[in-house]
Parts: C-alpha cells; sequence; structure tokens
C-alpha cells in the first residue's frame, strides 16, 4: 500500500469584499456585535454578473492547485467536489470540473457533507491512493452561499457567518509511509440533524430569496437554520474527540501538532479549542475574520493560505478538524 501526500494547494475568493459596517446597512446588527459573537470582521460574497459560481471558482481553486503541485492536468485520475450549494441540483459540480480541464473521462464524485466535506472529500481520495486505484486526485471544497441567505435582521443570525469562496488540493501517492496523510477519521450523527439544516437550500437557479419573493414572507420553512448554543457546544465536543483519535492513531502527542486547521465555523470554537489544548497562536490557523464561513471551501482555503505564508513546512505535523451539519465531523493527521 501507499501513503497519499498534498502536493498542490489552491484557493480563490470573489473580489466583493462585504465588511460588518457594510451589513449594518442591510439589516439591525454593528461590527462589535458580529465579531463579539462570531470573531468575523468581513467576508467574500459574489455580485450578480460577476461570473461567480460555485463551480467557477472551485475550478480557479483547482487550476491553482495543479499547478503549484507541479503536474500536467492530464494526470488527474479522478475529483472529488465537495459543497453545499452546487450550481445545479444536479448533475453536481464534479462533472464540470472533469468537462473543464478537459481531462477525458476520468471519475468525479460529489460531497455533500457540508462544512466536513472537505474532511470527507481528503479520506476518500487517501483511500483510493492507498489502494493503489488512483494515483493523483483533486479534491475541491467551493461554496457560493451568499445567494441563499436572508439578508435581512430576521435572518442575521445566518447571514453574518458565511461567505463565498473555494480550495482545492491536489494528493499524489507517497511511498515512504512516514510521510504523507498518516490517517483520517469520519464521524456522524443524524439525531441531531435539524439542529443546523436547511429543508431547500436552491432549486435550480431559484435560490432562497427568490423563493421568499414568490411565497410568504413569514415563511421560514426554506431558510436556513442554526440552533446556535446546542451546535457551539457539540462542536467544541466533537472537535477535541476527533482531534485526540488522530493523534491517539498516530502515537503522538498534543505537543507534536506543528499546525491545526480547523474548520472556520466560529472564531470562539477554535479559541476554545486552542486554549484547551494549550496550543500557541502560530500553532493555529485562522482566516474567519476575512472570510467568515465558507462552509467546504473554508479548510482548504485556510490550508492554501497558510502553505502560501509559510507556515506549513515540510516535515510539519499538521491537523485539520471540521464539524458541521448532519452532525457530521473529522480529523486528518498529516506528515507534510
Amino acid at each position: 500500500m501507499y501513503n497519499s501526500k498534498i502536493v498542490g494547494m489552491g484557493h480563490y475568493v470573489p473580489d466583493n469584499i462585504v465588511t460588518n459596517d457594510d451589513l449594518s446597512q442591510l439589516m439591525d446588527t454593528n461590527d462589535e456585535w458580529i465579531q463579539e459573537r462570531t470573531g468575523i470582521k468581513q467576508r467574500r460574497w459574489a455580485v450578480k454578473g460577476d461570473g461567480n459560481t460555485t463551480f467557477s471558482m472551485g475550478l480557479k481553486a483547482a487550476e491553482q492547485a495543479i499547478k503549484n503541485a507541479d503536474i500536467d492536468k492530464q494526470d488527474i485520475d479522478f475529483i472529488v467536489f465537495a459543497t453545499l450549494s452546487p450550481d445545479y441540483y444536479f448533475p453536481g459540480p464534479g462533472v464540470q470540473i472533469q468537462e473543464a480541464l478537459g481531462i477525458g473521462t476520468v471519475g468525479a464524485l460529489d460531497v455533500r457533507n457540508q462544512c466536513s466535506g472537505f474532511v470527507y472529500g481528503i479520506s476518500v481520495a487517501d483511500q483510493f491512493i492507498k489502494t493503489g486505484m488512483y494515483k493523483n486526485v483533486l479534491v475541491i471544497g467551493s461554496e457560493l452561499q451568499s445567494r441563499g441567505i436572508d439578508i435581512s435582521t430576521r435572518g442575521r443570525s445566518i447571514s453574518v457567518i458565511f461567505g463565498d469562496g473555494a480550495g482545492a488540493a491536489v494528493l499524489s501517492r507517497e511511498e515512504d509511509p512516514s510521510k504523507g496523510i498518516l490517517s483520517t477519521h469520519l464521524h456522524s450523527e443524524g439525531v441531531h440533524a435539524l439542529e443546523l439544516a436547511a429543508e431547500a437550500p436552491g432549486m435550480g437557479k431559484r435560490w432562497v430569496t427568490d423563493i421568499i419573493a414568490d411565497n410568504d414572507p413569514e415563511d421560514m420553512s426554506y431558510r436556513p437554520y442554526m440552533n446556535g448554543q446546542f451546535v457551539f457546544k457539540n462542536a467544541i465536543r466533537r472537535f477535541s474527540e476527533v482531534i485526540n483519535q488522530g493523534l491517539e492513531a498516530n502515537g503522538l502527542q498534543v505537543s507534536d501538532i506543528d499546525m491545526l486547521v480547523p474548520h472556520q465555523a466560529n472564531l470562539r470554537i477554535a479559541q476554545f479549542i486552542q486554549k484547551k489544548f494549550q496550543l500557541r497562536d502560530d500553532q493555529v490557523f485562522n482566516n474567519i475574520q476575512n472570510y467568515g464561513n465558507t462552509t467546504a471551501a473554508s479548510i482548504p482555503i485556510a490550508l492554501s493560505e497558510a502553505c502560501a505564508q509559510g507556515k506549513v513546512k515540510d516535515g510539519d505535523t499538521v491537523v485539520l478538524a471540521a464539524f458541521g451539519s448532519g452532525f457530521t465531523w473529522g480529523s486528518v493527521v498529516i506528515k507534510w
């Protein structure tokens, strides 16, 4: 068996920056209120007509990842695309990437695990490579969420949190078993599925805002719902468990972590985990302040930025951890 190794990262976010002060013009909120509860200062939202879609952003991130991996796009054997906001209800965006890259009839798998989608995607790619089935797998997380949220005082508990963007990774075969992805750990608990859910996030090109315009404006059924305190309590519990599970599986201690890249759900969650594990600021990478929660894209965007800034180096022990709707959660332990 082989190991898999991340050999290239890339990310893309829309140009349009939406600050907390901008949101205060659209709803009853302010910068202090948002930062106190989420840690977010600004986010990127696509603008209608700017050409950004979940697919197009994923493609730009993927092209950057392939370039940074220094391989030919024709060497990609398989595609995994994680998103909760696809351009179409079906087919999924994986086949759009395959067609746009022009890489023949390689397989394309779509993952619907929301905030933990990229971690799940990495696990799938890792197993395909470890068994020898594929040599180079492209994993993408991309979200265009700004058109599917209620941008008003009524929906502020959700709308101030989420942003748009995409991140991607290329995983390749690694023959040294001490390098690359050491282990992945995945979990779910469907009993809490409706604590963070949307009954109908979108129908084709009609988003929640369009549905609301055509129906009863007091109908909450189509809007994303989150039981914030319940999600927070479960998130910090599961983050801790799955990080420890990954460390124990590899005979590692918390002190061995060089970089923790958590899903960018809420800065308060990340800070709680950092304090619990007694990690220094330089051992945890957060960028939710600038991008908000980009769901399946949050970890690859953060990891891509950390790599570009030289904060992840060869030989580092890197841990990825995510928790989100489902509930689903997972971790990845990597020897970079």
